[in-house]
């Protein structure tokens, strides 16, 4: 493998690219949620996961677990408010 390197001053940084993003549909409220949280309180962990090319696909499944969750806890909410109307 081998590395292109650009001058930044007195230093030669690597030129890192990264695969281009899935062809899937754009994340969702939590799923950005997840990032954003990642990106300002954890980077390293942001850093790492966005390198190693796993940071969509985690975010992406963080997205759907909530919004299942949020799905759930909703059918459960007709249900109780059903009861009270009758």
């Amino acid at each position: 493998m081998e590395l292109d390197y650009i001058p930044v001053g007195e230093y030669f940084l690597p030129v890192l690219k990264l695969s281009d993003p899935p062809d899937a549909p754009p994340l969702g409220l939590y799923g950005e949620l997840y990032k954003r949280y990642l990106r300002d309180c954890r980077p390293i962990q942001y850093s790492q996961l966005l390198l190693t090319e796993k940071l969509y696909p985690l975010s992406r499944s963080i997205d759907e677990a909530a919004q299942s969750r949020r799905r759930l806890g909703m059918s459960h909410y007709d249900i109780v408010s059903e009861l009270f109307v009758e």
